[in-house]
């Protein structure tokens, strides 16, 4: 008789972000004439950067051809890309051999599938507040889960104690309260993972929001780093490949636990179950790291931080305390007049029409907090701060 996998089950009943789309979908279609502004889910709105798009058609058009054909890609990803990842981090004095660098169809399913090179007995540390799919993938593996708590005395920003934990999630800037972590607060981490044996699992899918060049944007920047972490990157806010899907996970040779080489594994599990980014969405991730598509990306990036900033001069101006707005596209805020999140999700989407994520499906530190993003253009972000005023 066959057996489910019963861990689902101490799951939540539903994703929070599909909780939203229910009630967003609900108002809608009972006010057809309200224009509803969503400053809610993290996906970006501007196209892609044009010299990713001139690449992406010259690789289609390759295809099209019988000498230029490509069918499977190499497990880890080409070499062209690989190539460009590895220079990307030297400009930040980060050494990373194409050999340690595995491209994949994005972060999130990076951070889920890691957990399968790890023991189900593991303990897992996580923040709260955190990004669902950190403690999710790990209740569907039945692990036990430790929380740090990130909060106002700390900037939202959990830092270790004195409990052990061998998996340890963190995420810088962070999503989904747009603080960022210093060298030194990152120094004490890799401190505590290397005195524990623990694995780092560290998400710097929004890296590229960084303007401040005293914050580290890479773990690797932390002495030691290579001996007890692993980092995943996106080109998801990079360079705006929600919908195409391209990313990279980097797994250092020197991380080895109990004589087992984790790069290694990695390698046999990705060559087990992925056939491989595309060709032709690799060529146009290679093309992000070109002089001019680096600029483009980086404008469409400053484009989103002007909008935070927008939102941000509102709750200042309020004197309403949040994290973020600068260096992150995410602006972490606490809800007004002690409102609950999720009573200022509906005071929000009825009297303003204006969507955002309610702190508490971050998890229990999030309740009283609600969470905007700058991914919107900069009409209706304009338009959303002038309804915003209106309530706060």
């Amino acid at each position: 008789m066959a057996k489910p996998n019963v861990n689902y089950g101490n799951l939540k009943q539903s994703y929070l972000f599909r909780d939203i789309a229910t009630k967003v979908a609900a108002y809608k279609k009972a006010h057809p004439d309200r224009k509803v502004i969503s400053l809610g889910i993290g996906d970006v709105t501007l196209p892609l950067a044009k010299k990713v798009v001139e690449a992406l058609k010259a690789a289609s058009e390759e295809m099209g051809k019988a000498e230029t054909f490509r069918g499977y890609a190499p497990d880890q990803g080409y070499d062209f890309l690989r190539e460009k990842i590895s220079e990307h981090y030297k400009k930040r004095n980060v050494n990373v051999d194409i050999s340690e660098i595995f491209v994949s169809d994005g972060a999130k399913s990076d951070l889920g599938n890691i957990t399968e090179i790890f023991s189900r007995d593991n303990i897992v540390m996580i923040p709260d507040p955190v990004y669902p799919v950190y403690m999710d993938t790990n209740v569907m593996d039945g692990r036990k889960i430790i929380f740090a708590d990130a909060n106002k005395e700390n900037h939202f920003l959990a830092m270790p104690d004195k409990r052990h934990a061998d998996m340890i999630y963190l995420c810088s800037p962070n999503n989904p309260c747009g603080s960022v972590y210093s060298k030194a607060q990152l120094e004490k981490w890799v401190e505590y993972a290397l005195k524990h044996n623990s694995v780092i699992l560290f998400d710097a899918a929004y890296e590229a929001f960084i303007t401040d060049d005293k914050l580290p944007r890479s773990i690797f920047e932390i002495e030691g780093a290579e001996k007890c972490a692993i980092e995943f990157c996106s080109f998801s806010k990079l360079a705006g490949f929600t919908g195409t899907r391209c990313a990279y996970t980097v797994i250092k040779k020197e991380l080895i636990l109990e004589g087992f080489s984790l790069r290694d594994m990695w390698v046999r599990r990705q060559s087990t179950k992925l056939n491989g980014v595309s060709y032709i969405i690799q060529r146009g991730a290679e093309a992000v790291f070109t002089e001019e598509g680096m600029k483009q990306c980086k404008d469409n990036i400053r484009y989103y931080l002007d909008n935070a900033k927008l939102i941000s001069a509102l709750l200042t101006e309020k004197g309403i305390y949040h994290t973020g707005g600068n260096n992150s596209p995410y602006i972490w805020m606490s809800c007004p007049n002690n409102l609950k999140s999720w009573e200022f999700f509906d005071l929000l989407l009825n009297e303003t029409c204006v969507v955002g994520t309610p702190g508490s499906g971050f998890g229990h530190n999030g309740e009283g907090y609600f969470r905007l993003t700058s991914f919107g253009s900069r009409e209706n972000t304009i338009e959303a701060v002038e309804r915003l005023s209106k309530v706060l």
